[in-house]
């Protein structure tokens, strides 16, 4: 587009410095007359299909108008300039190099390139390399779970799902002594679920002795079941 846009440039510059009279339209498109600019068009044409130059000439339409015009000198020359900057603009290379891609490299796998599997592989070599596959294989077979140990402690999610009454609903007596000693023994646990289960391992819920349930849910800490009741129900698609 840059060699075209200056040809065309330089044809405009031809056109101003002609000595035509001014706002004379007789002679088409400017530099020269239109029927010289259509066998020009025309040649130029011919010439990207590739068909052998033929002379410029004016098509047989009455050109009296034209002709009555004197032309300046040079014009011809400044013409046959122009319309060769324009084919050469128009017929120069636009195809890019094409980046050689090297498929020779053994670190690429062309296991699924059928041709070059085909070439180095038979039937008779794919069964073997199956059967060396075969004997390679190990089977693991299935055993028992281990038992679980009986000392492992309370299992909170079994007590939530013993339950059914909501956090705050008192279920057990509760000493008002030790309610003060609630948040300091509460912080002494990383999350509800280890108070939980260390509530539930000191003799939970009938007993309290740490403070962990001062209003006698049954629920230490801020330890809420209904996590564990929900995902239960959800699991059997209720």
């Amino acid at each position: 587009m840059g060699k075209l846009s200056l040809a065309l440039a330089c044809l405009l510059v031809a056109a101003a410095c002609n000595s035509r009279p001014p706002n004379d339209v007789s002679e088409g498109v400017g530099f020269n007359d239109y029927g010289s600019y259509s066998a020009e068009r025309a040649a130029r044409q011919a010439q990207l299909r590739g068909e052998p130059p033929q002379s410029l000439r004016a098509p047989d339409a009455d050109t009296s108008a034209s002709a009555a015009v004197p032309t300046a000198a040079g014009t011809d020359s400044v013409t046959a300039r122009a319309a060769a900057a324009i084919a050469e603009a128009e017929t120069g290379p636009t195809e890019t190099a094409t980046a050689q891609i090297d498929t020779n490299n053994p670190d690429i796998s062309d296991e699924q390139n059928f041709e070059a599997v085909a070439a180095r592989e038979s039937i008779e070599s794919d069964a073997e390399r199956r059967e060396q596959m075969q004997e390679q294989l190990v089977i693991v077979q299935p055993t028992a779970l281990p038992d679980r140990p009986g000392s492992t402690g309370p299992n909170i999610i079994e007590y939530a799902l013993s339950t059914s009454h909501p956090v705050g609903e008192a279920r057990h007596s509760r000493s008002p002594f030790r309610q003060g000693r609630h948040e300091a023994n509460c912080l002494a646990y990383r999350s509800d679920d280890l108070a939980q289960e260390a509530f539930l391992s000191l003799g939970g819920p009938e007993r309290d002795r740490q403070a962990l349930d001062p209003d006698g849910d049954g629920y230490a800490c801020g330890w809420n079941p209904t996590v564990y009741r929900n995902a239960a129900q959800a699991a059997r698609g209720n």
